[in-house]
């Protein structure tokens, strides 16, 4: 038999045991990148905080991941659970946050570059100083033409991603489930949020 073999393969020479383990690990390496590049990335934010500035960046990042065709999971917990309401009212307090200078959204270029940082003792004592924090913000984030939350959360649903609610934080706040979207995917403890987020890509936490 292995002279027929040799007449019809003639220069075919036998694998030594090392090109047999070079020949299979480079194979195995090749079948693990096709599976890689099929595979769908998948993202898991955790969102915690719900002010106006801190709502935007999970919002921001789940809706460009879905756009991008990857699977995306936020779950919202404590103050973060409040982004999922259908009545928002979000606010922005500068005070105790050194990293959020004051810029004015109105007047000429070079006095909206002017970054007007307040002493915290200030801030705490001027009273509605808080609602206008806000209110130049939300002028800011309409002067560069950036969308509302409201838009960007339905942004999220409409490319799918799963929008799940704490349900202990919905126990802990006395809420129902009445006051929120009906976007919401999934009411759902810590554990549950857990188990598929072991298997994320990308984990944040905000």
């Amino acid at each position: 038999m292995s002279s027929v073999l040799a007449s019809i393969t003639p220069n075919v020479q036998p694998l030594t045991p090392a090109a047999q383990d070079e020949w299979f690990e480079r194979k195995f390496a090749e079948s693990i990148a096709r599976h890689e590049a099929a595979k769908t990335p998948t993202l898991s934010i955790l969102v915690s905080k719900g002010t106006l500035d801190w709502a935007y960046p999970p919002f921001i990042i789940g809706a460009t991941a879905a756009a991008m065709g990857w699977d995306v999971t936020m779950f919202f917990t404590f103050y973060g659970l409040g982004l999922l309401k259908k009545d928002l009212k979000l606010h922005i307090s500068p005070l105790g946050n050194p990293a959020m200078p004051m810029k004015m959204p109105f007047g000429p270029h070079w006095f909206q570059q002017v970054e007007w940082n307040m002493p915290n003792l200030l801030m705490a004592g001027i009273p509605g100083f808080e609602s206008a924090a806000t209110g130049l913000m939300q002028q800011t984030l309409k002067n560069h033409g950036i969308a509302p939350i409201a838009e960007l959360r339905d942004a999220c649903i409409e490319a799918g991603v799963k929008l799940m609610a704490c349900q202990m934080t919905v126990d802990l706040f006395g809420w129902e489930k009445d006051d929120f979207i009906p976007g919401v995917t999934e009411w759902a403890g810590a554990a549950s949020y857990l188990s598929g987020a072991k298997g994320a890509d990308v984990t944040l936490f905000v």
